[in-house]
């Protein structure tokens, strides 16, 4: 099976009321673990790709990884650029052989956002390429995303239909009280998701799939481990996987996760580590990293997305 886009995939679970996982990949075990737990519940997967990720593991790697991703699992799955910030950047992905890319201009004026998103789709969409836009921005840090919560907003229900019109964006990621990183709520705040956001932009954009970003859990199994072994991660609390699961029923059809990802890796490593001090195969350590993507996306498939026998 090729590479795939998006289009259908995200058609297909807005109809069945579940999400797409759009996990973040750095190097090849962390897509394997991803790939290899897809495979075995049969899920559609996008891969995502960041700038920070293009640098550090270089782009033909990352392709060369998730082509044989592809070959190894026989899955639909699509590369997608995560957080382009850019018209170069995205013409580069696209270029070089994504199947879908994201333009982040929410840090623009309204009118500029949507001038630099629509001359990205015109060249994405003249190379069968899809794009997602932006509306709103999510407080939190996460590679090059570092946004205060003085400067987050929540996305404005009435704009987003002039927003999709004008611009002719496939998918549309928004703002209701998601953030970046592991850092998202301190103990003692509440997490809440604006579902009235979410409901009305779903009464405007009716079949329309909408985006989800920072959306990680922050699950305490990992974070605890990572603190035994030596981390120093303060108390956190992610978003709870219910209300990503609700979200996932309604109009969100994609529904990105990072920071669990990293998280499940460092556990892994650490513990490892710790427990054999005179190894120093990385195939070990890095194995049990692995292990712990698997179990980590298996569950999330299932358990929130709904995503699973979905191939």
């Amino acid at each position: 099976m090729p590479i795939v886009t998006p289009f259908e995939m995200l058609k297909k679970a807005y109809e069945g009321k579940y999400a797409i996982g759009a996990f973040n990949v750095n190097n090849m075990e962390i897509i394997q673990g991803i790939t290899e737990a897809a495979a075995e519940v049969r899920a559609p997967l996008i891969l995502q790709v960041s700038a920070g990720a293009r640098r550090y593991a270089k782009h033909v790697y990352l392709m060369k990884l998730i082509e044989a991703a592809v070959e190894d699992t026989d899955l639909p799955i699509c590369i997608h650029l995560d957080h382009g910030e850019s018209f170069e950047i995205c013409k580069a992905c696209i270029d070089g052989g994504f199947t879908s890319v994201m333009i982040d201009g929410s840090k623009l004026s309204f009118e500029d956002n949507i001038k630099l998103t629509r001359q990205v789709v015109e060249y994405a969409h003249d190379r069968g390429v899809a794009v997602e836009g932006e509306l709103g921005r999510l407080a939190g840090i996460e590679d090059d995303i570092n946004v205060s919560q003085e400067e987050s907003s929540y996305t404005r229900p009435e704009e987003v239909q002039e927003f999709v019109e004008r611009t002719g964006v496939d998918s549309l990621a928004i703002a209701i009280g998601t953030s970046h990183g592991a850092y998202k709520f301190k103990p003692g705040q509440k997490p809440q998701l604006r579902f009235d956001i979410l409901e009305k932009i779903e009464k405007l954009l009716p079949g329309f799939p909408i985006v989800l970003h920072g959306a990680s859990s922050v699950i305490p199994e990992y974070v605890n481990t990572i603190n035994e072994y030596g981390g120093r991660m303060p108390d956190a609390i992610g978003i709870p996987e219910e209300m990503l699961r609700k979200a996932a029923s309604m109009a969100v059809c994609k529904i990105n996760i990072d920071s669990d990802l990293r998280l499940a890796m460092t556990a892994g490593i650490r513990k490892y580590l710790a427990e054999h001090p005179d190894h120093f195969d990385p195939r070990q350590y890095l194995k049990m990293g692995r292990d712990n993507i698997r179990k980590l996306v298996k569950h999330k498939i299932i358990s929130v997305l709904g995503c699973d026998n979905k191939v």
